[in-house]
């Protein structure tokens, strides 16, 4: 089969042709002015992915990078399938739980002087050691144990013989393209080829591809080689949370089968069709409110001083829907256990 779509083209074919999720254009433009008060405010800047989270990397060395990688490379299913027992790591006297205790764990790890996200220590890691790295502070354990386990020895193998162990060394060779960052990770690690076939056609989500690329920017500060010319092409991540209050904010909407199966806490599988069609609806919403808002940025009489796009939207909507999970669980995620998101 051909070429698969980019992530944009992905999200305009879906929701042109989808049957159980709706891009609300009255939404797209709601929000768009929700988040132009945001961008008054200085609540959506690229400072934020530093001061705002503070597990993430501070620093903005090698070292910092291939953090950025190590958690991305494992950065998919952090849910849990019963919301009263959950995987919590407890580090620095703060409990953490989904995407943020993986993060506590990979910290608490470098902490006890274990070399987690050095490439020529994680792929040769054992089972045992991944396990310790990972533990629980209660008695449910990471999911997916093993498949992680298996794509960290892929993956830093492939880091060890063709990028001289580092993943700054692949990041320079993007020399400040983030489409072709993006493109060196899809081409040469395996498990974040994010694709599928939708309605005969090939698409391509790569959800965490693009959030590599937009987290070695955040923690790179633009800067150097963390600058990207074309940042602008990476879309939303399409991921289970961001969905969720791309609802909430009207948005998107979902036909009255696919809400029945949402609250019923139905199992899809990736590839299914109502799952790309929450994921590319996802990324083509993110475009039309971003499109909006620069429209809405350059009528300001206030000059807002920021190049706003997708990274910047989808974070702010990511953080939103993990701080306010009563008003987002309304509309249960979808559940997907699956490598990409």
């Amino acid at each position: 089969m051909s070429t698969p779509m980019e992530p944009r083209e992905t999200g305009k074919f879906i929701s042109e042709n989808s049957k159980d999720v709706f891009v609300v254009t009255e939404g797209v433009r709601s929000l768009a002015e929700k988040l132009l008060e945001k961008i008054a405010l200085k609540e959506i800047t690229l400072k934020g992915w530093k001061m705002l989270h503070e597990l993430n990397p501070q620093g903005s060395g090698e070292d910092a990078v291939n953090w950025v990688f190590f958690a991305d490379t494992l950065n998919f299913s952090f849910w849990s399938e019963n919301q009263d027992k959950k995987y919590l790591v407890r580090y620095k006297g703060k409990e953490y739980s989904g995407y943020w205790s993986f993060c506590a764990a990979i910290n608490r790890a470098l902490d006890e002087g274990i070399p987690i996200t050095t490439p020529s220590y994680y792929s040769e890691i054992t089972l045992e050691q991944l396990q310790h790295v990972f533990r629980s502070d209660t008695s449910v354990p990471i999911t997916m144990i093993e498949t992680r386990l298996k794509i960290l020895h892929e993956t830093g193998k492939i880091l060890m013989k063709n990028f001289g162990g580092s993943f700054l060394n692949c990041v320079k060779l993007s020399k400040n393209s983030s489409v072709k960052l993006m493109q060196l990770v899809v081409e040469n690690f395996p498990s974040y080829r994010d694709e599928a076939v939708f309605q005969g056609q090939k698409v391509a989500f790569y959800k965490r591809a693009q959030i590599l690329v937009g987290d070695v920017w955040g923690v790179l500060e633009g800067k150097g080689d963390g600058y990207f010319n074309d940042i602008e092409k990476i879309t939303m991540f399409a991921d289970y949370r961001v969905p969720q209050a791309l609802v909430h904010f009207g948005v998107l909407k979902y036909s009255e089968n696919l809400l029945k199966k949402l609250k019923e806490g139905w199992m899809f599988q990736n590839g299914d069709q109502e799952e790309m069609e929450i994921r590319g609806c996802s990324i083509w919403a993110v475009e039309l409110v971003c499109k909006q808002l620069k429209r809405l940025l350059e009528e300001s009489e206030e000059k807002l001083n920021i190049d706003i796009n997708s990274i910047l939207i989808n974070n702010f909507l990511w953080d939103f829907a993990r701080d306010n999970r009563k008003l987002v669980d309304v509309v249960p995620f979808h559940r997907a256990r699956c490598i990409y998101y």
